[in-house]
């Protein structure tokens, strides 16, 4: 018995499309001139063309639809995974130039308009595969199980890609914008370190004017990412004044100057009122270009001190207001902190000696505590059972709480929530081009213990109603040691 071969194709004849040899899979009916007739085949047809839709959008129409949409929807997809693969490659071998871009407002709202469009492309792909689908054509109880299953693959994945444009990266680009606003060009560290006034201050409580309630000094080593926090307390008096306008006015600091019926004192906390309330021009005469360069006169002035009095140089501020603190630390989940003595919730006695338990609206109890923002606000304020000391202990407790909740996981799930809260309660001078050297550092900060130095009599031995010109000094010199600490020297043998 002999087999005959199949008929050559005649010279000038239509060729057989690529996409029905292709499509053969489903009972030898090809996908494209599929057999109508039968709901059997056409049912198989449609769950391939939408799985292949949801694993790669444009393949369903380049089987059975446009290839003028194929072509768009393919290359599309292709070069999505082609942006993936090389973010990868540059987060293993660059991971600086990765954080440089992704700190970057007009990349950040190119791949966000980017992916707006893959998401739009998509929607289109997929109401398109059920047109071709046929779904009148299918099996009845098919019919509904095909288009819902095609919705959720739309949903998982163009809602995936949505996701990523609209609550990761809008809200990362919109509080760069708020926060980030100055545009001059990075001061290079200052002798290894990148220096930062931390500024805490309350303008609720029923007050009329406003006081850095909280200042400390953070520096980041720009090789390690080693963080050392300087505590400086609130009422230091008679601070020295670095080189600048502040100096000028003032060569011995607030010492015969301060104004108790304007409402300052010679404490670092009164530099506001001091600088801008207390003056006839808000302080423009001294610092004539601190909004020009997001500031304002009184951060300046208070950077000054910090500069006289830790003997550094301090070029960027963070300022946090209190009012707005409790959305950060509720925006991470809460903070852990073992709190050492019961602490009162409320705005304090009304009269001298009034028991605590009579003004209190509620309590934070000895022990282990897992805070959320109203309770961690209220542990950084309280001040009227225990001393100045103690509220200091327990700012940089909380400061250091934020940074170990702030890991990259916990941010990246609570994103939107984090990016608004900062952008809510945080004001800075840092600009927006020093971001890509910072990220990095934050990340290697992680692995580190930060390092703390109270500026107080215990932990640094300075009167700070009287200190002194020596007490100064010796202040700057454990600055000087604990910045620098000298390398061991090697044992000699023998």
């Amino acid at each position: 018995m002999s087999v005959s071969a199949p008929p050559r194709p005649q010279p000038g004849a239509p060729r057989r499309p690529a996409s029905e040899d292709a499509g053969v899979i489903l009972g030898e009916q090809p996908i494209r001139r599929p057999d109508t007739r039968s709901p059997q085949v056409m049912t198989r047809r449609a769950w391939w063309l939408v799985a292949l839709n949801f694993l790669l959008p444009g393949s369903a129409q380049s089987l059975a639809g446009s290839r003028r949409l194929a072509r768009i929807g393919l290359t599309a997809t292709l070069v999505m995974w082609l942006l993936v693969i090389v973010g990868i490659g540059i987060t293993l071998v660059s991971p600086s130039l990765l954080t440089s871009l992704m700190t970057n407002g007009f990349f950040l709202l190119l791949v966000q308009i980017v992916l707006l469009a893959y998401a739009v492309l998509w929607v289109v792909l997929t109401i398109d595969t059920l047109r071709i689908v046929r779904l009148v054509k299918l099996r009845p109880k098919a019919r509904p199980v095909v288009a819902v299953v095609a919705i959720a693959g739309l949903v998982i994945g163009g809602g995936s890609v949505t996701y990523a444009a609209q609550q990761l990266l809008a809200p990362a680009r919109e509080a760069l914008a708020s926060i980030f606003t100055n545009n001059d060009p990075p001061v290079p560290p200052s002798n290894g370190y990148y220096n930062f006034l931390l500024l805490g201050a309350d303008s609720g409580l029923g007050r009329d004017s406003m006081r850095f309630d909280s200042i400390s000094v953070v520096s980041v080593n720009a090789e390690t990412g080693g963080v050392h926090i300087t505590g400086i307390p609130r009422d230091l008096a008679y601070a020295p004044f670095s080189e600048g306008p502040m100096h000028d006015a003032y060569p011995d600091g607030f010492e015969g100057h301060y104004s108790e019926s304007c409402g300052w004192g010679p404490g670092i906390n009164q530099l506001m009122n001091a600088v801008e309330i207390c003056s006839d021009d808000d302080g423009a005469s001294l610092y004539p270009d601190a909004a020009a360069h997001s500031s304002t006169p009184a951060i300046e002035a208070t950077k000054s001190a910090a500069e006289g009095i830790l003997g550094i140089e301090i070029p960027y501020y963070v300022f946090v207001d209190m009012k707005g603190f409790a959305d950060i630390v509720d925006a991470l989940g809460g903070v852990d902190i073992t709190v050492q003595e019961r602490l009162p919730e409320g705005g304090g006695p009304s009269y001298e000696g009034e028991p605590a338990d009579d003004w209190a609206i509620g309590w934070i109890e000895a022990g282990p505590q897992h805070m959320n923002g109203d309770t961690a606000q209220w542990y950084a304020r309280s001040r009227y059972t225990t001393s100045d000391w103690d509220r200091m202990r327990r700012q940089r407790e909380l400061q250091q709480a934020i940074l170990a909740q702030a890991n990259p996981a916990n941010v990246l799930l609570r994103f939107q929530q984090v990016a608004a809260a900062g952008e809510d309660l945080v004001q800075t001078d840092i600009p927006n081009g020093l971001l890509s050297f910072l990220v990095p550092l934050a990340a290697k900060a992680k692995e580190l213990p930060v390092q703390t130095l109270e500026l107080t009599p215990e932990g640094a031995g300075i009167d700070t109603d009287e200190p002194t010109d020596e007490e100064y000094a010796g202040v700057r010199a454990l600055v000087q040691q604990a910045l620098y600490p000298p390398s061991p020297s090697p044992t000699s043998e023998g």
